[in-house]
């Protein structure tokens, strides 16, 4: 079996947890070197066993010292698309963490690079599209068993630990990480606009920072069992101490709309600090109704004029993180990439749809408008026709 060699740019607790889950499901590799001034995650790496190989100063000293079978980037993503440049210009297959870049602007220069330059494969943690459940859901729709879809209600509702670690990781600060919705929810419109076939047309949204306020005064932070609350997690690089006494500028809670070229319509409801946590589609179609829990890792399904009960069934697997065995099957997905016995199920550019497509919600929020998709798109693809756009993006 080849051994993999790997360089690391970022070894932060997902790409650690990443790395863990390709020797779980039988990887042999090699982790030869990393970048990064605060690992945090290297506790994960030594629980899994794996070394965490030679510490070099910059991502340019790394890269010198391939080749490498793969290159995987965990930075905070406002180093993103340095990072993947870099890489690129290295000449070796690459893993980048969702979201692949953190704006709009990020996302045309990086659309012109790939439509320029012969770049190296490139492969997304869009880690959600490796779920059992979600391929299920996408291959129920393709095979037209709901019909035309017509309608879908989605939430991603965090508990509070969840949410007091984003309150306290660098992912707080638009800076960093671009928005709560683009770092956390990429996954969940990634697979909309593919269930759709289709990019928004028209977008709305409301949102703001109400629970991680240091305006409250009634917080309690313990616990009825008494274990403290909101500290439990390392907040890792840039870390702030309080959930709620830091410098977050991204909401805590948002509510958005979506009208697909498609016809679709879609309401998503996100908020991170609830005691019933729930992530769930719930899909119409004209032809039948699907709902998937992603948490309880269940789905359930019905023809619309059918009385029997509803087809479910249970992945079962469920897991803390909630990824319910998602990261060793993208793991697998990720080997059977490199060796060429299978396409991976997400490319770069439905990762940046996915990212654009929040990165307009989120426009829509802060200018309180009913936001018309168009320009944006039309400044995406002549970035890759490699030409200039008729009209700045996301006008209203």
């Amino acid at each position: 079996m080849k051994t993999y060699r790997i360089g690391v740019i970022g070894l932060g607790q997902r790409i650690a947890h990443v790395l863990a889950a390709m020797k779980e499901v039988g990887w042999s590799l090699e982790l030869a070197g990393q970048v990064d001034p605060a690992p945090v995650g290297a506790p994960i790496l030594a629980a899994a066993g794996i070394a965490q190989g030679r510490e070099f100063a910059d991502p340019k000293a790394l890269l010198a010292d391939g080749p490498y079978d793969l290159i995987m980037i965990g930075s905070p993503n406002h180093l993103h698309l340095d990072h993947l440049k870099a890489a690129f210009a290295a000449g070796c297959p690459i893993f980048a963490e969702k979201p692949i870049v953190r704006t709009q602007a990020e996302t045309f220069a990086l659309a012109r690079l790939l439509a320029d330059v012969k770049t190296p494969p490139l492969y997304i943690g869009l880690v959600m599209r490796s779920m059992p459940i979600v391929r299920e859901v996408i291959a129920r729709v393709d095979a037209g068993e709901l019909g035309t879809l017509v309608s879908m209600d989605a939430t991603e509702h965090l508990p509070p630990e969840h949410g007091g670690y984003l309150a306290r990781n660098w992912r707080r600060r638009q800076e960093w990480g671009g928005s709560f919705m683009l770092d956390k929810v990429c996954h969940d419109f990634d697979i909309f606009g593919r269930m759709a076939r289709a990019r928004p047309a028209r977008v709305a949204s409301f949102g703001g920072k109400t629970i991680f306020d240091s305006a409250r005064t009634d917080v309690p932070r313990v616990y009825d069992n008494g274990e403290a609350a909101y500290a439990l997690r390392d907040a890792g690089w840039m870390g702030a101490n309080d959930a709620f006494h830091s410098d977050m500028d991204v909401t805590d809670h948002q509510v958005a709309i979506v009208e697909y070229d498609s016809g679709l319509r879609l309401a998503f409801h996100s908020n991170s600090h609830v005691s019933l946590q729930e992530r769930r589609w719930y899909v119409a179609g004209t032809q039948g109704t699907l709902l998937a829990d992603l948490v309880r890792n269940k789905l359930m399904i019905r023809p619309a004029l059918n009385r029997a009960k509803p087809e479910r069934i249970d992945y079962a697997n469920r897991t803390d993180d909630n990824h319910n065995g998602a990261d060793q099957a993208m793991a697998t997905d990720l080997l059977s990439a490199l060796e060429g016995r299978a396409r991976f199920p997400v490319t770069p550019q439905e990762s940046m749809e996915a990212g654009l497509t929040v990165m307009a919600i989120d426009q829509a929020m802060e200018q309180r408008v009913l936001l018309d998709c168009a320009p944006m798109w039309a400044e995406y693809d002549a970035a890759w026709a490699g030409r200039a756009a008729a009209a700045p993006a996301l006008t209203s």
